[in-house]
Order: C-alpha cells, then structure tokens, then sequence
C-alpha cells in the first residue's frame, strides 16, 4: 500500500503488518495472533480497528478497486487512441501488481484460502470488473475506430484477462522474483497482434500510474 510522510494510524498499520506477512510467506495463512504479534499490539486491539479478519482483507480490496480504477478513469479520459489506452489499462495493473507483492495475494484468492467463500467472491470482482472494463473499450475501438477484434471483444477481453492474471499468478509462484512487468512493450506487442488482426505500432508502455 502507499505511504506517506505522515505517521500511518494504527488501523493503516494492521494492513501494512498483514501485507508484509503475506508477502514473506505468501502461502501461510495468517492468524489473528501473529498478525497481533507483528503489530506489536493484543488481538483484542486489532479487533477495537477491524472486527474480524474479513473485515481487513475486504479493506485491502477495497483500497486496490479504489487505486486502480481511478486511474483507469484518468487513462479512459486522456487516451483518444483504444489500442493506447488498452496498452496503459494492462500496464497499470501489472506495475500496481508488482508494487503491491502482498496485496496480489488477495487479489487472486491465495491468501483467502479457508476464509468465509463471499470473501474470495468478493475478490474475484476485482478481476470481473477489469473484464467489463477491458471489454468495453475492445467494443469502443470497433464502434469508433473500426478496430475489429478477431473473434469478438468479449473473447478479446479473455484473452488480456489471461496475460494479466497469468502475469500475476507468476510473481506469486516466483516468490516475487519474476516481475509482471518484465519485457512489458514486447509482450504486450504480441497481445495486442493477437486481440487485433491487423499489425500495429505501440508507443513504448506510459510509466506513471
């Protein structure tokens, strides 16, 4: 998660303490002592700012939809181009991914194992909203760029949902050593060939997200 200057208040710390936890052992499952332990505090002090365990890791999802959907907004209002604004929607996530090596545990339901299921339910919408996005800016390119997908946008939207989760589920298998947005420009080069049939030129990936 992002930080800043400013002393995080506890609550921010708990999130902080279960990311790091994740991040060092992303297949254990963290209970409320050892998350209590790391914080420095009781478990009855983690359950006076989070209720339950649930209701931290539904906080961290929702701070990821907040951070990447918002820039999504801001990619969809400055890019005129589909095919560029695509390349940045899938740049975006990776680079978010790849700052966030815990959180990504989250995302794909790894950390969630043996949670209540509305929980890993509730994950998955991240992806399915991503999906949609993806998906309705394949069929804006058709409508207002005759950018005609080879099968069809929600076959397309599939396929860029597979490099992006597939990219993920790597740096998770890897220990975070293989970074999603390791040879972005020449991977994405043979995404966007694939999703469109005819070849393209890509602007090399916009950094800032």
């Amino acid at each position: 998660m992002a930080t800043t200057d400013q002393k995080p208040s506890r609550r921010e710390a708990i999130l902080h303490a279960l990311l790091e936890l994740l991040e060092k052992d992303p297949g254990a499952r963290i209970t409320t002592s050892v998350l209590a332990k790391s914080v420095g505090v009781t478990e009855a002090a983690l359950y006076r700012h989070f209720p339950s365990k649930r209701k931290m890791f539904e906080a961290l999802l929702e701070f990821a939809e907040e951070v990447v959907f918002s820039r999504c907004q801001v990619i969809l209002q400055e890019q005129e181009d589909v095919r560029v604004r695509m390349q940045q929607l899938v740049h975006l996530v990776l680079v978010f991914a790849e700052r966030n090596p815990g959180l990504c545990c989250v995302l794909t339901g790894d950390a969630l194992v043996g949670e209540n299921e509305a929980l890993r339910k509730r994950a998955s919408q991240f992806f399915e909203r991503l999906e949609t996005q993806v998906r309705q800016t394949l069929k804006e390119g058709e409508i207002r760029q005759g950018l005609r997908p080879r099968t069809s946008a929600t076959r397309g939207a599939d396929f860029v949902l597979v490099f992006m989760e597939g990219r993920i589920q790597r740096f998770i298998r890897s220990s975070f050593s293989r970074l999603p947005t390791a040879d972005f420009d020449e991977s994405w080069a043979l995404v966007a060939e694939a999703v469109w049939p005819q070849p393209h030129s890509y602007p090399e990936a916009d950094r800032r997200i």
